[in-house]
């Protein structure tokens, strides 16, 4: 909570309306939204960055009224072609390898085999990847975590679908969802935003993600999400050489045309998929509130709008601990790591929640740029009835799945305190 030396009284300069709020945050008015945004939108993201963002905005404010509406209507033939596309994309690196496959045969013994290799080392590089796990993920299995795995199923069997085959923690303030090989699916949970929810709004969190596997959305299939990295993996391969020669030059220039036709290509599987996607993520929005209640829901897109605290405030608490030395090890320096973040977020006062979402309105804030802005989807959920909750999570629950990530919690804050947060 806020404390006497930490408020402010001042006077709006614009209406003169008397402003109360918190020194460590923006001073600003709620009557006339004078310094509601003193920073301002920055710098917008330029080439295929700016795109996406400016697509996903105008689906979002487009499925927004739909949905609004009582409108469920689909685009089917969008998907279709967004398939046709992909598998198009993928037949071209089949193609690849059999051009590679001919110039060993054809020029087996000579220069062709070098054509060959060239082309087969192309093709699989570009090959369709599914996704697996790396050495470096902390995987907490079922059997480790049983009252987490348990909880998980609840929330899946309350949405008509299964739960997860594995559930990997880090150190992103984020959580997703994504298929394993051809059938397993794998939960993404990101401990410092874990750890600043409440335990209805991370049950919103839970319910929220696995509302991705009850609702197709074709941008993150198999075959369309593939060719998407395969697009990208092109994009590398063609992007300009910095500080060019002569040489590099006339190569920069030749491969030009090829890598706006590849843009072009990423811009229409997004113009196709983005209404599935937008769409997904609203449904998805709704599949939370049922299951934490449209409270944890809300509650929980608070706390995404807030969530660059989460960063600062783990800075912060590394260069202190840093600098002031509260202990002879790292572990002992570690110690209350996240319990000081999920204090930090406690404080931060309503007025800054309310200030964070007439800038996300400002400017169209999303969390990325698959998702609809973030003030729309609070705001399609908060219109709607009051939804309750058909899963709860006791005091006993949460203490027993905090004991669950008890070793990952101490490890992943021994990390952030030695590496830095930023680094991780």
């Amino acid at each position: 909570m806020r404390t006497a030396e930490e408020e402010i009284v001042s006077s709006c300069p614009r209406c003169g309306v008397e402003i109360r709020t918190d020194r460590r945050f923006t001073t600003w008015c709620t009557a006339c939204d004078w310094n509601v945004d003193p920073v301002g939108p920055g710098e917008e993201k330029r080439g295929l960055s700016r795109v996406r963002r400016r697509i996903a905005q105008r689906y979002g404010e487009l499925l927004f009224t739909e949905l609004r509406a009582g409108s469920s209507g689909g685009r089917k033939g969008a998907g279709l072609l967004a398939y046709a596309i992909a598998l198009a994309v993928h037949g071209l690196t089949c193609v690849l390898a059999a051009v590679g496959v001919w110039g060993l045969i054809a020029g087996w013994g000579g220069l062709g085999m070098v054509f060959g290799l060239f082309f087969l080392a192309m093709a699989w590089s570009l090959r369709p990847r599914l996704n697996r796990l790396s050495d470096d993920d902390r995987v907490l299995l079922r059997d480790e975590a049983p009252e987490l795995y348990a909880l998980i199923d609840e929330i899946a069997a309350a949405q008509g679908t299964r739960g997860v085959d594995a559930v990997v923690v880090d150190v992103q303030a984020n959580a997703s969802v994504t298929h394993l090989g051809l059938r397993r699916r794998l939960l993404t949970l990101g401990l410092p935003l874990w750890e600043v929810l409440s335990p209805q709004q991370r049950i919103a969190l839970l319910g929220h993600e696995l509302g991705h596997f009850t609702h197709g959305d074709t941008r993150y299939g198999m075959v369309v999400g593939t060719a998407f990295r395969t697009l990208g993996t092109w994009l590398q391969y063609l992007r300009p050489i910095p500080n060019p020669n002569v040489i590099h030059a006339l190569t920069n220039l030749a491969c030009i045309p090829l890598r706006l036709l590849v843009t072009a290509v990423v811009t229409l599987l997004d113009l196709l998929t983005a209404p599935s996607s937008q769409r997904g993520e609203y449904l998805a929005d709704a599949a939370s509130a049922r299951t934490g209640s449209t409270e944890g829901a809300a509650g929980l897109m608070d706390r995404l709008l807030v969530a660059d605290s989460i960063g600062t405030t783990l800075n912060r608490e590394v260069n202190s601990r840093r600098m002031h030395g509260r202990g002879t090890t790292a572990g002992q320096d570690s110690e209350g790591l996240w319990e000081a973040l999920a204090a930090h977020m406690d404080s931060i006062p309503e007025s800054e929640y309310e200030r964070q979402r007439r800038v996300g309105a400002l400017r169209g804030h999303s969390v990325d740029a698959s998702h609809p802005p973030t003030h729309l989807r609070r705001r399609l959920l908060l219109d709607g009835p009051p939804v309750p909750a058909l899963v709860t999570a006791d005091a006993g629950r949460s203490e027993r799945i905090a004991g669950e990530l008890a070793g990952l919690r101490g490890t992943l804050a021994r990390e952030v305190v030695r590496d830095g947060y930023g680094d991780l």
